[in-house]
């Protein structure tokens, strides 16, 4: 079975479709342009009509799940709404907290301000849970498991950057001059080549999905790698710390 557009396929089966995403794709089409490459135009010309059940970030890669059916769509949405289905996020950002474990609750309003962005509202915003947890530590910056309790629009960003950490590359919520690269000040002297979609992401990555399938039941739990420029960067950092 070919994989449009290097998409990686983790599951396939007449209900399901799970992918894992590359950063820069979008789920949808693009407002502005909707002849831009998407996820549902590129896998609807392998796999037949599918129905979107959420949505990463453009930027964001890792787990994302399609329906192949309108039964399974049901199915699944009735799910995220009663919070049946589990996601782990992991990001990699620029700081290092003084915490190892945290919950934050902080109701969220989007498209809050002139740049678009997600902000917290406390008297219009909709409430919006994430715990999180640092997995591992660097010099000036953490690898962070985020797990969203809600799915309100860049939930992970706008938390984390309440909290005075930014995600790597992330130009919306942090360092707007700053890409991937430069804000972990890592040089591209390398023999590995990354590509344009490599390049083309933030620090931010849905790890893992976990739902009841919609037509038997059985609890199913998916797992995306890590995209090519996410593992080198944590593989340098790590090099980096055993040299201290």
């Amino acid at each position: 079975m070919s994989q449009p557009d290097d998409i990686q396929v983790l599951w396939c089966d007449p209900a399901l479709l799970v992918i894992n995403k590359h950063a820069g794709l979008r789920t949808l089409p693009d407002g502005y342009n909707p002849t831009l490459p998407h996820v549902k135009r590129l896998l609807e010309q392998e796999f037949g009509r599918l129905w979107i059940v959420h949505r990463l970030d453009r930027e964001t890669s890792g787990v994302l799940l399609l329906a192949r059916t309108a039964e399974a769509h049901r199915s699944l949405n009735t799910q995220f709404e009663q919070h049946l289905v589990s996601k782990i996020y992991h990001a990699l950002v620029i700081g290092n907290p003084d915490w190892q474990e945290k919950t934050i609750s902080l109701p969220l309003r989007p498209n809050g301000d002139r740049h678009h962005r997600t902000v917290i509202d406390l008297d219009q915003g909709k409430p919006a849970v994430t715990r999180l947890k640092v997995m591992e530590r660097f010099d000036h910056y953490c690898l962070i498991e985020a797990i969203p309790e809600t799915g309100r629009t860049h939930q992970i960003r706008t938390h984390l950057s309440s909290l005075g950490l930014y995600i790597a590359g992330d130009k919306l919520y942090g360092a707007r001059k700053n890409d991937f690269y430069s804000d972990v000040g890592l040089h591209l002297q390398r023999d590995l080549a990354l590509d344009e979609k490599s390049i083309g992401g933030i620090g931010l990555h849905a790890f893992s999905l976990e739902i009841n399938h919609p037509t038997h039941g059985e609890r199913l739990k998916f797992e995306a790698a890590y995209p090519e420029a996410l593992a080198y960067i944590l593989e340098q950092l790590r090099e980096l710390g055993k040299q201290k």
